[in-house]
């Protein structure tokens, strides 16, 4: 399902989803086919997401396109304690 067609079924909310494809463009990912888990009452939307793993999100219906900033992680270093011992 596309997102124009989610906001028209689902004006001025949140909504849960599952990411269904993708592409990234210079730091950005645009989604482009998505499927609707379940519409997201206001004061438990911050619940939801935090629920969410892996290819769910939610979000609302008043953003016109669905664009994530892409991060890189930046992992801890790991320390080796026994790298120093002779």
């Amino acid at each position: 399902m596309k997102w124009s067609e989610v906001r028209k079924i689902y004006p001025d909310q949140f909504v849960k989803l599952k990411v269904l494809s993708s592409h990234i463009e210079n730091s950005q990912e645009f989604i482009e086919d998505i499927a609707i888990i379940k519409p997201i009452p206001d004061k438990l939307a911050t619940k939801e997401l935090l629920k969410s793993k892996g290819d769910e999100l939610v979000f609302h219906t008043v953003n016109e396109d669905i664009v994530l900033e892409v991060r890189q992680d930046v992992g801890l270093r790991r320390f080796d304690y026994h790298e120093n011992q002779t």
